[in-house]
C-alpha cells in the first residue's frame, strides 16, 4: 500500500471516530462550545509537542501568515462541520463532507499542478453526483425535491474549507515542519473559538451560542472527557495527515483522509439508529465509487 494512502486512511480512522464524539457532544452543549473546547485541547497538545521537541517559530512573516491563515480556515471548517452534525443527520452530513477528497483532487491539479487521469476525472464526477444524491431527499416527485436538512448547507461549507485546508497545509509544508504549522494554526483556532463563544453566548437569539434545549443531558465530567478525547483524536489525525503530505501527492492523502466520514456513517447507522433513504444510499455508493476511481493510477 502506498505510504500516502496509508497515512491518509490512518487520519480517516481518527477523524471518523472524532466525528461521532463531536456530533453527540454538539447536541448536548452546542457546536460552538464543542469546537472551541476541542481546539483548545489541540492547541495545548501542539504547544506541548513544540516545547518538548525544542522547535522554533519561523521568522518569515509570510510563513507565519500562511500558518495563521490555515488556523482561520480550519476554525471555519470545524465550526461548519460540527454545526451541520448538530442540526442534521450525522450520516447525511458526514457523507457530504466526505466529498472534500474529490474537491481536493481537483484543487491539487488546478493549484498544485498534479496530474489527473481520465479515470480519476470520471471518479470525481461520480463522487459529485453522489454528494447531490446524498444531500437531497425526494418527496413526491422532482418539484418536491428539497435539501435533506439544515445541516446540509453547513456540510457544503465545511467540505470546501476542508479542501482548502489540505491545499494550504501542503503549501506550508514546503518551508515549515508540521509542528510549526499546527502550533501556530491551532493557537489561532483556539483564540477564534474562545472569542466566538464569548460573543455569541451573550446573544439570546444565537442558536450557535446556546446549549440545545431539546438535546440529551451529560454530566460535566462526561462533557470534558468527550472534548479531551476529541482533541487527542484530532491531533493524531493531523499528524498522520501532515506526515503523508510530506512525501506523497496531495490528492492521494486528501482522498484517503476524506474516508473519515464513512466511519461516522457506519457508526451512526449501525449503533445510533439513524436511517438513510434509498436515494441517499445510492449517493453514498456513488461517493465511494468515485473515490475508488480517483485512487486508481
Amino acid at each position: 500500500m502506498p505510504f500516502g494512502l496509508l497515512t491518509g486512511l490512518t487520519a480517516a480512522l481518527f477523524w471518523g471516530s472524532l466525528d461521532v464524539i463531536t456530533a453527540l457532544g454538539s447536541r448536548v452543549i452546542g457546536s460552538l462550545r464543542v469546537t472551541a473546547g476541542m481546539q483548545a485541547v489541540t492547541a495545548v497538545a501542539f504547544l506541548a509537542i513544540f516545547l518538548i521537541t525544542g522547535a522554533t517559530l519561523p521568522t518569515d512573516p509570510r510563513e507565519l501568515g500562511l500558518a495563521a491563515l490555515l488556523g482561520l480556515v480550519g476554525a471555519g471548517a470545524y465550526l461548519s462541520y460540527f454545526t451541520g452534525l448538530q442540526f442534521g443527520p450525522i450520516a447525511v452530513v458526514s457523507g457530504m463532507v466526505a466529498a472534500f477528497g474529490g474537491l481536493t483532487v481537483v484543487l491539487s491539479v488546478v493549484l498544485r499542478g498534479e496530474s489527473l487521469s481520465l479515470l480519476q476525472a470520471a471518479g470525481a464526477t461520480i463522487a459529485t453526483v453522489g454528494v447531490l444524491l446524498t444531500a437531497l431527499a425526494f418527496d413526491g416527485g422532482l418539484r418536491a425535491t428539497r435539501f435533506a436538512g439544515p445541516g446540509v448547507v453547513f456540510a457544503v461549507i465545511a467540505l470546501v474549507l476542508f479542501s482548502l485546508m489540505a491545499i494550504t497545509t501542503d503549501v506550508a509544508l514546503e518551508t515549515m515542519t508540521w509542528i510549526e504549522i499546527y502550533t501556530i494554526a491551532r493557537v489561532v483556532n483556539a483564540a477564534i473559538g474562545t472569542i466566538a463563544v464569548l460573543v455569541l453566548a451573550r446573544r439570546a437569539g444565537s442558536a450557535l451560542g446556546q446549549r440545545p434545549t431539546d438535546g440529551p443531558v451529560w454530566s460535566e465530567r462526561r462533557i470534558v472527557g468527550a472534548i479531551v478525547i476529541a482533541g487527542v483524536l484530532d491531533v493524531l489525525g493531523l499528524i498522520a495527515f501532515a506526515t503523508g503530505l510530506e512525501t506523497a501527492p496531495t490528492w492521494m492523502v486528501g482522498l484517503a483522509a476524506s474516508l473519515g466520514p464513512a466511519v461516522t456513517i457506519i457508526v451512526a447507522v449501525a449503533f445510533l439508529g439513524e436511517r438513510l433513504r434509498p436515494i441517499q444510499w445510492v449517493g453514498l455508493v456513488g461517493i465511494l465509487t468515485g473515490m475508488v476511481c480517483i485512487a486508481i493510477p
